[in-house]
């Protein structure tokens, strides 16, 4: 890493790099018709009622707000014991719950994302290589890259494992403890049965979900997929659809997590909203809708100088069930509560 400030990505960069190269592989005409339409007016949403959701469908409120981050903040996470971490700036910066900074990580670069192990380990995502931290902050090895295309975006620690979401060569890397590169999840693969990632922008993910399968958003088909650990392809849901119960625009969702019980929470750009699904991927409740992200939808829709591929959400959840919600535009985080738990907003 060079140390240069970040240069703000260009979606039609990363499109015409890497996205229509996935159309020329195969993808559906569909959605080569939904990034050619992206090329004119990438963002061009027409809001209008579909920025305001049902009061009826709203499960959660919040309970408070914490400090801004280090701007451009782009990933969170919970570590032991309920300490949030967030990828932001040229940092991995950790917090308490109420927002009390306990550490803070420089890099070589800005951050792009970051996991932690139960040991405490940390580990950071840079564009193109993963650092490793103890729970101290001391730097202990940094990754070789994978490659000349890779764009970090997502990161997942199991027991022996580490698995790296690349959106800039459309997979998922699994490490070894050590960083010894192990496998690729998510090209498309035949024996396999993986029909290969379509990320019209550098937003892919990857965690690994209590029942043992790795979970990866597939943005350009507007579903989360299943895969085991060995990179089968294993079952998705989601669709497309400007509706409440759909992932609309040309990649959504963007991010996801789980509650403790293994539902979903899914983060959206263009209409910035956080929704739960099912374990069968059927809407349950909105988190946060639209409404609730004023900055962040003009900036999705184009309104606003910024560059429109930033805008979104990304969310945590703790062991209590609160869901963190981290705005890409703000830098800040809202803490949210199930409606009817008892606990009282800041």
């Amino acid at each position: 890493m060079n140390g240069k400030p970040d240069q703000r990505l260009s979606r039609r960069e990363f499109v015409g790099k890497i996205a229509l190269g996935a159309i020329g592989a195969g993808v559906a005409s569909a959605a080569g018709k939904r990034l050619v339409a992206a090329e004119s007016n990438p963002f061009a949403y027409e809001l209008g009622n579909l920025a305001k959701t049902d009061p009826k469908l709203i499960g959660y409120e919040e309970t408070g707000r914490l400090p801004a981050l280090p701007m451009p903040a782009r990933h969170l996470e919970i570590g032991p014991n309920n300490t949030l971490f967030a990828a932001a700036g040229n940092s991995i910066v950790s917090m308490t719950r109420d927002g009390a900074r306990s550490l803070e990580i420089a890099l070589g670069g800005p951050a792009r994302c970051v996991a932690v192990a139960a040991d405490g380990s940390i580990f950071a995502g840079l564009r193109d290589h993963i650092e490793v931290f103890d729970g101290k902050g001391t730097r202990v090895a940094s990754w070789e890259s994978p490659g000349p295309k890779t764009w970090l975006t997502g990161l997942s620690v199991g027991e022996n494992d580490v698995f790296a979401a690349d959106s800039g060569t459309r997979v998922v890397h699994r490490f070894d403890r050590s960083g010894k590169a192990v496998g690729r999840i998510g090209a498309k693969n035949a024996e396999r049965n993986a029909p290969g990632f379509v990320v019209p922008s550098p937003y892919l993910a990857v965690r690994i979900h209590r029942d043992g399968l790795l979970r990866v958003n597939d943005p350009g088909r507007h579903r989360i997929e299943a895969y085991t650990l060995a990179g089968d392809f294993e079952g998705a849901w989601g669709k497309f659809g400007a509706g409440i119960d759909g992932f609309c625009g040309c990649c959504n969702p963007i991010n996801f997590t789980f509650l403790p019980d293994g539902r979903s929470v899914t983060c959206e750009k263009g209409l910035p909203r956080v929704k739960i699904y099912t374990a069968e991927g059927q809407l349950e409740s909105v988190v946060a809708g639209t409404e609730s992200f004023p900055e962040n939808a003009k900036v999705g829709a184009g309104e606003h100088d910024s560059d429109a591929s930033l805008a979104g959400l990304d969310a945590a959840v703790d062991s209590e069930g609160r869901v963190y919600i981290l705005d890409l535009v703000t830098a800040q985080i809202r803490v949210m509560r199930r409606k009817g738990t008892g606990e009282h907003k800041a």
